[in-house]
């Protein structure tokens, strides 16, 4: 048979299991890959080899497992918080928030192993942590380096008024009992009651009144008057002063005084799920009451009063009916409230807003959710499978009238089966992409578009293993920042370190190398400050060329030649491999011995090029060409041939790699292939 000619216009499907291998009609195999290491798939289609990972700081105890927790000040104001076992830190921009020279810390309760299990939320400067054997705590940013950790209080921020003091104006006989409570800022909280206070008159005698007065209550705008009528006390006015006077005004019984209940008190009532719906922060799944979920009243970020009857704006304390008993494990607000437990999703809403008397509980699907915080995409959700380790989403569907999910690992199986997805973050510029842990040790990549139905997966290592991971907005980009456990020198270490942006401008900026720094100023051959990559071979890039690599001894490195720019940092590989060629012939040339003679790979701003028929037979393609003497060789922006060693095997896949601390964007691919009989 002559030699045909493929073309892969997209790699757009992500890295697929060799068990789809048979899949030639799904339009995943068209563009999807055996392999996608240390590569990202555009959405566009293309992929692009990653940036690397430059070192922040290592983290302040080695020996124990760290998490990092995203949190957004402002549009140009963003943390990283690193949670450890008994302390915060705070990284921004790359460095860490120093106080005095050292690193700014505030302490904690929580031990390693509850790090894992530790879920938040946050609203302007306030961060919510909840923990099933750990009081609800509020993490409040004061200032720039005033940090403070508090338990909440589940009650009105205004106290009940005292002095209560009453006279009578015209007539006795009767008994009559008032009590007040102090209103804050836009009548949105309401303090308990203050105790009651009996006058002696007859409001029934012309011109009788009684008068109330109270003292003054910090923070209070307006205070209400209750008077007790039939064994309850109702509403008969407001008044912005310290006193009352009721001259036979009808008590309201429909409106009464707040009761106050903190239904978080002891151990085994701490909640698991925290977060905000409708102007209520909301909490469920404790120890005790596994699947309640209590809303605080509306407009207020801690009071859980009620009154009797109740009212829309009181607090909400419900349990949901199913038919297992399971934890909440999460709570997330998209069109409605989300309820996660390990064997089912729910969906919690009103009929308009959400109130004591219109709260309603459906279940959307049986799946479960693993206790891994998921994360919000658009409208979408993103979460941890309860079992089987898969990633899954869940979006609204208006044919099926409420929320379906749906499997993402599904032609992937090989990068989750038989282990568990530890942590998750969305990053959504430049490339919209959920980055999860794995308890492999790798950082898979979803690059997620769902408007567009894209998904595809590419898989990540490093000399070492992947522990947490979170993205916060920082410029025009989301910063990835990551928990890696090294080994470094001999000694184990745990380094928080920073993805370094992809768009990286004039070649020299290029950064492609892991837990790397970089040297910018004068013209210099000795690299210092390396001491956290002691006696490590590292890669480097020196003003846009690739240097010989180095070993780091007494934290410094030697060049051959001064540089200004310098990145130096522990080398990577960036591999991707074709599926198994298939083409229009009877049995679409299963059964046929197949030899790649050649390869067009058409690249963008790309340099130091390999390919071949295996990762252990590679060519590399000619970089230098018209550039001047002593400068590096340019990316190539072209389409490119290389002609490969021959091989002749079943499978006709073409192996793609990177190992130069330098870019390579691959946009189509073109191959000649020999066919055997």
């Amino acid at each position: 048979m002559p030699n045909i000619r493929t073309f892969q216009r997209s790699f757009g499907g992500g890295e697929v299991t060799p068990e789809f291998f048979g899949r030639i009609d799904d339009i995943k195999y068209q563009t999807g890959l055996a392999l996608c290491r240390n590569f990202i798939v555009l959405p566009h289609g293309p992929i692009a080899n990653r940036p690397g990972f430059a070192f922040v700081r290592a983290v302040k105890d080695s020996t124990k497992k760290t998490r990092l927790i995203p949190f957004t000040y402002s549009t140009d104001q963003t943390m990283v918080i690193e949670l450890g076992a008994g302390y915060f830190r705070f990284h921004t921009q790359g460095a860490t928030l120093l106080n005095g020279g050292a690193p700014y810390e505030v302490a904690n309760p929580y031990a390693e192993a509850d790090l894992p299990d530790i879920h938040y939320v946050q609203s302007a400067d306030v961060l919510t942590l909840v923990h099933p054997n750990h009081a609800p705590r509020e993490l409040r940013r004061l200032g720039a380096t005033n940090w403070q950790l508090a338990a909440i209080s589940f009650a009105s921020s205004l106290a009940a008024p005292g002095g209560l003091s009453g006279s009578a104006t015209g007539g006795t006989g009767t008994t009559y009992r008032y009590k007040v409570t102090a209103v804050g800022e836009y009548a949105i909280d309401e303090s308990p009651a203050s105790s009651a206070v009996e006058i002696s008159g007859d409001l029934l005698e012309p011109d009788a009144y009684n008068t109330i007065n109270w003292g003054a209550v910090t923070g209070a705008k307006r205070y209400n008057v209750y008077k007790q009528s039939n064994g309850l006390y109702g509403y008969i006015g407001q008044t912005d002063g310290l006193a009352f006077n009721d001259d036979n005004i009808a008590a309201d019984i429909s409106r009464t005084p707040p009761e106050g209940t903190n239904p978080f008190s002891g151990a085994g009532n701490y909640p698991g799920a925290v977060t905000y719906y409708e102007q209520r922060r909301c909490f469920a799944g404790t120890k005790n009451a596994p699947q309640n979920l209590w809303m605080t009243r509306s407009g207020t970020e801690s009071n859980m009063t009620y009154s009797m009857p109740s009212r829309d704006d009181d607090a909400i304390s419900f349990r949901v009916a199913a038919r297992e008993a399971n934890t909440i494990r999460h709570l997330v607000p998209l069109g409605a409230l989300v309820l996660l437990t390990a064997s089912a999703e729910w969906r919690a809403g009103g009929a308009d807003a959400i109130m004591p008397s219109t709260v309603s509980v459906r279940p959307q699907s049986y799946v479960g959710a693993s206790n891994m915080q998921p994360v919000i995409v658009n409208t979408n959700l993103l979460y941890g499978a309860a079992r089987g380790g898969h990633a899954r989403e869940l979006a609204y569907n208006w044919q099926a009238g409420g929320y379906i999910t749906g499997d993402l690992s599904l032609r992937a199986p090989h990068l989750f089966d038989g282990l568990e997805l530890a942590d998750v973050a969305f990053q959504k510029a430049p490339t919209p992409i959920g980055w999860f842990v794995s308890s492999s040790g790798k950082l898979l990549g979803l690059t997620y578009v769902p408007e567009q139905q894209i998904g595809a997966w590419h898989q990540h290592v490093t000399d070492g293993t992947f522990e947490s991971v979170c993205c916060v907005s920082e410029g025009t980009e989301d910063a990835v920042y990551v928990v890696v456990r090294r080994v470094i020198n001999g000694q184990a270490v745990r380094y928080v370190e920073r993805m370094a942006p992809r768009l990286f401008g004039e070649q020299e900026n290029a950064f492609f190398v892991d837990c790397g720094l970089t040297y910018q100023g004068a013209p210099a051959d000795e690299i210092s400050g390396l001491s956290h990559l002691e006696g490590c071979t590292v890669s480097i890039l020196a003003d846009g060329a690739v240097h010989p690599q180095r070993v780091v001894t007494g934290g410094q490195i030697v060049l051959e030649h001064e540089a200004s720019i310098v990145h130096v940092g522990l080398p990577f590989e960036a591999d991707a491999q074709t599926l198994p060629l298939a083409f229009e012939t009877a049995g679409f040339g299963q059964g046929r011995q197949k030899n790649v003679n050649k390869v067009w790979l058409r690249v963008y701003r790309s340099s130091g090029i390999f390919a071949g028929p295996s990762f252990d037979s590679l060519t590399e393609t000619k970089q230098r060409t018209t550039e001047p003497y002593g400068t590096p060789p340019a990316l190539k922006s072209e389409e490119i041939a290389i002609m490969v060693t021959p091989s002749w095997g079943d499978g006709g896949q073409l192996c793609i790699r990177q190992h130069d601390p330098l870019p390579l964007t691959i946009v189509s691919m073109s191959m000649e292939v020999s066919i055997g009989g």
